[in-house]
């Protein structure tokens, strides 16, 4: 059997404070998904062909533009058309808009590649937000297309409860780390492109 192709895709990490401590922005995948079914994930999703005509502009720092081009293949999308799926991803899924922010307001914080053997692989970058960003109400998700169930502002220890792929809860503890402060070498990276996985760090 041909193994699936790994397609480029983006994620954003939306997050907030609460008197509960940090909250993320999750929902739930269909039971009839093809790829991780019933699972809780953050929204996001594949690069199309359209987001590579996009220019959004100002969203990430320069660090961010050049750690978003390392150990990549030769056809990968520019940082630009990256961000270009993370936001058109976010609106169609949750119905919020992230504005663009005198400050970059995306930053490139995880990763990884899918393992062989899955019905669907994806090289997923995924960039946190906080919801200040956001320039339209953030607990209204009436525009969302309904591919994500449920969503909701969870609390991290609720969040990392669920069910969840392994990376997204790799993720969570990354980004539990990254709010509470911590310092972050180097932009972790599962690069399970071929049959042995390695563990970098994009620095």
């Amino acid at each position: 059997m041909t193994d699936e192709p790994i397609r480029a895709a983006a994620t954003v990490v939306l997050w907030r404070e609460s008197p509960d401590g940090p909250q993320v922005l999750m929902g739930q995948r269909g039971e009839g998904a093809v790829f991780m079914p019933s699972k809780f994930v953050f929204p996001g999703g594949r690069v199309d062909p359209e987001d590579a005509g996009v220019t959004r502009p100002g969203f990430l720092a320069p660090d961010c533009v050049r750690r978003l081009t390392l150990a990549v293949p030769p056809d990968a999308p520019l940082p630009e058309t990256l961000v270009a799926t993370a936001l058109r991803e976010l609106t169609e899924e949750t119905g919020l808009n992230l504005a663009g922010m005198e400050h970059p307001s995306l930053r490139f914080i995880f990763r990884a590649i899918t393992p062989p053997g899955r019905t669907r692989r994806f090289d997923a970058r995924f960039l946190l937000a906080h919801a200040d960003s956001l320039d339209d109400n953030r607990e209204d998700f009436t525009l969302a297309s309904g591919e994500l169930q449920h969503l909701r502002w969870l609390a991290l220890p609720e969040a990392r409860a669920l069910d969840l792929p392994f990376i997204t809860e790799v993720v969570l503890a990354e980004v539990a780390a990254l709010v509470a402060g911590q310092d972050q070498p180097g932009v972790p990276f599962f690069d399970n492109s071929s049959a042995t996985p390695h563990f970098r760090r994009l620095v």
